[in-house]
């Protein structure tokens, strides 16, 4: 079943991405310039509906990655990794850094989150060719 494919390959991205913000979390939150209270949480507490929407749009991702694997015939794991990197690392990031490039952020943001989206689309694609 397809879907299970893409809800496995968006569930390891997702995972992956729990790790990298919680280890690179205060880099990213002084290059995003999140206002944090006293105890250096984002103030406001994080909403549950982040963790669903961000989950939701990854699984976007990972939809069209087994779309886009499935028409190129990508089906072995050194092919679902390396067709993953390229997805992140030359569709995903470059947009990122163009976003930020025009809001003047730091280039620690976009390393940060580029670094992410491109070891995330790794994951998937090595699950999806795991299927």
């Amino acid at each position: 079943m397809e879907i299970l494919n893409v809800l496995a390959a968006t569930a390891a991205a997702w995972v992956l991405g729990a790790l990298w913000y919680g280890a690179l979390s205060g880099p990213w939150v002084r290059a995003a310039g999140v206002a944090c209270d006293e105890n250096g949480r984002p103030k406001g507490g994080q909403s549950p509906v982040l963790f669903v929407a961000s989950f939701v749009l990854q699984l976007f991702v990972a939809g069209m990655m087994r779309h886009v694997f499935a028409m190129s015939g990508i089906d072995t794991v050194i092919g679902g990794l390396m067709g993953g990197v390229g997805i992140g690392l030359f569709f995903i990031a470059p947009w990122i850094a163009l976003n930020n490039m025009y809001g003047q952020r730091p280039v620690a943001l976009t390393a940060i989150d580029g670094g992410y989206a491109t070891l995330a689309c790794a994951a998937m694609g090595v699950v999806l060719a795991l299927f």
